[in-house]
């Protein structure tokens, strides 16, 4: 079996460079970029691609296929770097924050079908300005994507926890760890999904969820993760945008192996656990709450235990994986310095009880995502 492919989809906020406040710029940015050079745009061919995306306050980066860590953090560093580059050019600047710490009324990107998305779903819409950052891995088949998606269903709240990075939400703190995931949860088809059972049982779900009428189209199946509509990869979505570019690498590497264990299993007729979803509901909301900070639901054993008790048991589940990739090392020490240092949304609480000012916590974020 060759080696899995791997990518990353980042969503940045543009704010001001000064003030912080959200800016609506991301057409400007993109016809700054598409001007000058140099800012490889979507559909170009080259590592670094931006994109608009729902709101006008944010763009969207992603990498190319990679094969390796190493490989990934330079594109990721690249994005990073050609997105703060583009919206410094018509004075804007980036950064890796999952929800606005200020107050914003976020603006609609032009297109018909958010207009129609905006129509439908109301303030679901008009308030939806979150961050993500989706993970895709290579899969070889349909039915082994559906395999995955079956199997990796416990362990997703875990990643969830690591990345969170949204404490903050209209000028206030949230209590949450990661309030984009309770924003986002708004959708009508977010979240953890039932077993498919196989490729047919996918499609057959989709279908039922499209023939309800409260889906726009396919691309409004917002599960934690899906099969890609547009590549041979599964997308794992729970992730928080990382303020650390260290963060999302070992987020993506721990996805890839969970991948990877996943589909062994089912090559070896392993079943996958049949955990009731609305447990799986619980424990994401727990990750939400309480990010690496609190008690967790164990994948395994469905309970609550510390945080860093399910993050050991996520390791250990994906272990062999990392080390057939080469990556255990690199894992266990950023997974090490997470757990010491905290994640983004403990960085940027920290910020703010120094300064007392939300514009500082959007300052800090920008220098740290420009440094990327």
């Amino acid at each position: 079996m060759k080696p899995r492919t791997f990518g990353v989809e980042e969503e940045l906020l543009l704010v001001d460079p000064d003030g912080g406040g959200p800016r609506a710029v991301s057409g400007a940015v993109l016809r700054f970029a598409r001007e000058h050079g140099g800012v490889p745009l979507a559909g170009s061919g080259n590592a670094g691609l931006l994109e608009t995306e729902f709101q006008r306050e944010q763009l969207e980066t992603c990498t190319l296929p990679c094969s390796s860590l190493d490989e990934l953090s330079e594109q990721i560093r690249g994005v990073r770097q050609a997105a703060s580059v583009a919206a410094a050019g018509v004075g804007a600047a980036v950064a890796a924050v999952a929800t606005c710490p200020l107050e914003v009324h976020p603006s609609l990107t032009p297109s018909r079908r958010y207009e129609r998305m905006a129509g439908e779903y109301r303030l679901t819409a008009d308030e939806q300005l979150t961050c993500g950052c989706h993970v895709h891995v290579n899969v070889e088949s349909p039915d082994e994507g559906v395999a995955v998606l079956d199997r990796i269903r416990p362990w997703l709240p875990p990643l969830l926890a690591l990345t969170a990075n949204s404490p903050f939400w209209q000028g206030t703190d949230s209590g949450y760890e990661s309030w984009r995931q309770q924003v986002w949860g708004r959708w009508p088809s977010s979240g953890p999904t039932e077993l498919f059972g196989s490729a047919e049982g996918y499609r057959a779900t989709v279908g039922s969820l499209l023939a309800t009428g409260a889906l726009l189209d396919e691309g409004m199946v917002y599960f934690d993760a899906r099969l890609s509509r547009h590549y041979p990869t599964v997308e794992i979505r729970v992730a928080d945008v990382c303020l650390n570019v260290s963060d999302a690498v070992l987020t993506a590497a721990l996805v890839r192996a969970l991948v990877d264990t996943a589909a062994r299993a089912w090559r070896a007729g392993e079943e996958p656990d049949a955990v009731r979803t609305d447990l799986l509901r619980l424990a994401m909301w727990r990750a939400s709450r309480s990010g690496l900070d609190g008690e967790l639901v164990h994948p395994l054993a469905h309970r609550a235990v510390p945080a860093r008790e399910a993050l050991d048991a996520l390791l250990v589940h994906v272990a062999e994986a990392l080390e057939r990739y080469g990556d255990l090392e690199t894992a266990e020490r950023l997974l090490g310095r997470v757990l010491e240092e905290g994640t983004g949304a403990r960085r940027q609480r920290s910020v703010y009880d120094r300064t007392g000012e939300m514009s500082e916590v959007v300052a800090d974020a920008v220098r740290r995502t420009a440094a990327s």
